[in-house]
C-alpha cells in the first residue's frame, strides 16, 4: 500500500486545513487509517484513527473536538480536517494504514505495524 498525504501549508493559529491521503491499493476499503505527526525533537504521535469501513473513530485527546478523520472509500482517500489550529500543531503530519486488512489502527499499534506516507508540513503560527 502506498500512501501520499497532501494539504499541508502554514496558517494563523485559529485557522483551519484539511489533509488529504490518497492510497493506491485496490482494497483500500479494507484497511483501516490513521494520521499522526512528529513535531521537531519530539517522537511521533498518534493523531485519530478509522475503521475500514468508516463506521467508527478514535482520537487522541490533544486534538478529540478539533480534528475530524473521515475517508472516501470510492476515493481511495482519508482526510484528516484540523480546526482551531494552535501553534503546537505545527509538525510533519503523516497518514498510515494497518499492515493487516481489518485491523484497527489505534495509539498502541506498533509503527512497525503500519504502511506509512510521505509526511506533509503544517505551520500553525501569526
Amino acid at each position: 500500500v502506498q500512501l501520499q498525504a497532501s494539504g499541508g501549508g502554514v496558517v494563523q493559529p485559529g485557522g483551519s486545513l484539511r489533509l488529504s491521503c490518497a492510497a493506491s491499493t485496490r482494497t483500500f476499503s479494507s484497511y483501516s487509517l490513521g494520521w499522526f505527526r512528529q513535531a521537531p525533537g519530539k517522537e511521533r504521535d498518534f493523531l485519530a484513527a478509522i475503521s475500514w469501513r468508516g463506521d467508527s473513530s478514535n482520537y487522541a485527546d490533544s486534538v478529540k473536538g478539533r480534528f475530524t478523520i473521515s475517508r472516501d472509500n470510492a476515493r481511495n482517500t482519508v482526510y484528516l480536517q484540523m480546526n482551531s489550529l494552535k501553534p503546537e500543531d505545527t509538525a510533519v503530519y503523516f497518514c498510515a494504514a494497518h499492515i493487516i486488512p481489518g485491523t484497527r489502527v489505534s495509539a498502541t499499534t506498533r509503527y512497525a505495524d503500519l504502511y506509512w506516507g510521505q509526511g506533509t508540513q503544517v505551520t500553525v503560527s501569526s
